[in-house]
């Protein structure tokens, strides 16, 4: 996942000039540089970091990354990618997964090399001079683009330069987590050794970054071997509260992951050991440590360690939040305990330790309806609505589906049922907001939708190209399509659910 902040509304103009021209593949040589010194100098620190920062969206992104989430979150765990390999898979038109799947190699080096000649061109017609924020931004491109032994080769001839002020440990820790989240992790590693190449030391920010990236492809090994070298009497680096913590969200992420009970429990094992290791040396944990091991203890039933961690925070004046409450809420629901489930509930609102969302209510209104206790479950989702959160699709279709089983239709009254509709339709057009970003390429893809090709589309798709064309007032060509698959119907509301996670957007607020 490629993820930026937002360009400043002062250098936006500079930046949907000077894209354009990479898009094209306009050299930047001394005939361009010519005609932009006409006028006063418009390159800064700030624009030319722009600029570079708008190129991995331009240029390294997938086309079918349409509603995608904001955040480096993978919907499957993260694995260490083979370079040679996804090469050779694309030189043979094999399916790339992971984070280059459906990247275009061509338009990638197109930007690599455009990025490249950019950088230079600033330097050597403009008289600019780079600081660590374009070196940085430049060598992001580098890792977002895979191209490690440029991104090497980079650091190398920038760290000559300036005195070392160019290369840092923050900068070179950066791109060592991009590298991390690109699913480079053996790259990230050679990186962090490699900084003393780059005339940086590492510091403990440096090993945490490391050590995260190596949890998140599984290779514990290496992680734990990390931290007792940063154990060792004297080290320079010694752990904080943050390394222990990383090796105890991810032993409990890992672990649920994996398919074998002796696993699981040998990475609970583990994390407790940790957790333990943390105490007896002094450190005070966090309430981010108590939430990992509270949420891995009750996804593996041990309910007595996780009461137990949950009277330590409250003896140590750890205020406990809304994700763990919402630990317990889903560990006593799945049990069929659901009154310890609304107690737990009760005591987050009446201690005032979180505000209850969806992700709250919903695991209590599921074990409602399939008690059979439909009226509380009615209550339960006016209380949701009343928050000004929306219900998934599924809950409020349960809900109805409950109380026309219980011939009881007219207690969920209209009122409710239209703000819980508004809602839901005000998310579906959020998403298509974004649909609209991408017009370009859903033209494409209506081009390919003939006669021919719609019956072998699977329904979603079909759904979701339907929905766009109606929201886009394509009237006449999705009445087409319609009589072309007259099987499908226009459901927005499941395309919502299509695009993106369910959890992520039940927390959207209700249309005025």
């Amino acid at each position: 996942m490629i993820v930026s902040k937002p360009l400043n509304s002062k250098h936006t103009c500079l930046v949907q000039q000077v894209l354009p021209l990479m898009l094209k593949n306009v050299p930047f040589d001394a005939k361009l540089a010519a005609s932009t010194t006409k006028t006063q100098n418009p390159f800064t620190i700030e624009s030319v970091a722009d600029v570079l920062k708008s190129i991995p969206r331009f240029f390294f992104q997938s086309p079918r990354s349409i509603g995608r989430q904001t955040g480096f979150r993978h919907r499957t765990p993260l694995r260490q990618r083979i370079l040679k390999k996804e090469a050779y898979n694309i030189a043979n038109n094999v399916l790339v997964l992971g984070p280059a799947a459906y990247r275009d190699p061509q338009k990638v080096t197109l930007g690599l090399n455009k990025a490249t000649e950019f950088y230079h061109w600033v330097e050597r017609f403009f008289d600019f001079f780079h600081n660590e924020m374009t070196c940085k931004e430049m060598g992001i491109v580098f890792a977002r683009g895979n191209n490690v032994k440029g991104l090497w080769d980079f650091l190398k001839d920038m760290s000559r330069r300036g005195n070392g002020e160019l290369v840092t440990t923050s900068s070179v820790t950066c791109l060592i987590k991009v590298l991390g989240e690109e699913g480079l992790v053996n790259e990230a590693l050679a990186t962090f050794y490699r900084m003393k190449q780059f005339r940086c030391r590492p510091d403990v920010y440096a090993y945490n970054v490391v050590i995260n990236a190596l949890c998140r492809v599984g290779n514990f090994n290496k992680a734990r071997f990390l931290l007792e070298q940063m154990e060792l009497p004297g080290f320079r680096c010694p752990p904080d509260v943050y390394t222990y913590t990383i090796l105890i969200s991810s032993y409990c992420k890992y672990g649920m992951q994996t398919g074998c009970r002796k696993a699981i429990r040998r990475r609970i094992w583990e994390a407790n050991h940790l957790f333990r290791l943390m105490l007896f040396k002094g450190f005070v944990p966090d309430v981010v440590a108590y939430n990992c091991l509270i949420d891995g203890c009750c996804k593996t039933y041990r309910i007595e360690r996780a009461l137990e961690l949950f009277d330590d925070m409250n003896k140590k004046g750890c205020i406990p939040n809304r994700v763990t409450y919402n630990s317990f809420i889903r560990y006593y629901s799945v049990v069929n305990e659901i009154d310890k489930a609304i107690e737990m509930m009760r005591k987050m609102q009446n201690l005032n330790h979180g505000v209850p969302t969806s992700s709250s209510y919903t695991p209590i209104i599921h074990a409602l309806c399939e008690a059979g206790r439909v009226l509380e479950a009615r209550d339960f989702l006016a209380e949701l609505v009343d928050g000004g959160s929306v219900p998934r699709e599924y809950t409020y279709k349960l809900v109805c589906d409950a109380l026309n089983a219980a011939e009881e239709p007219s207690l969920l009254d209209d009122g409710l049922r239209k703000r819980i509709r508004d809602g839901i339709e005000y998310r579906f057009r959020q998403v298509m907001k974004l649909v609209d970003m991408h017009r370009p390429f859903l033209f494409s893809a209506s081009r390919h939708y003939s006669a021919a090709v719609a019956p072998r589309w699977d329904p979603l798709r079909t759904q979701f190209m339907l929905c766009w064309m109606a929201n886009s007032q394509q009237s006449s060509q999705s009445r087409k399509y319609v009589h072309r698959s007259p099987s499908v119907s226009l459901d927005p509301n499941r395309v919502s659910d299509l695009v993106h996670h369910r959890e992520d957007l039940t927390d959207f607020p209700l249309p005025d």
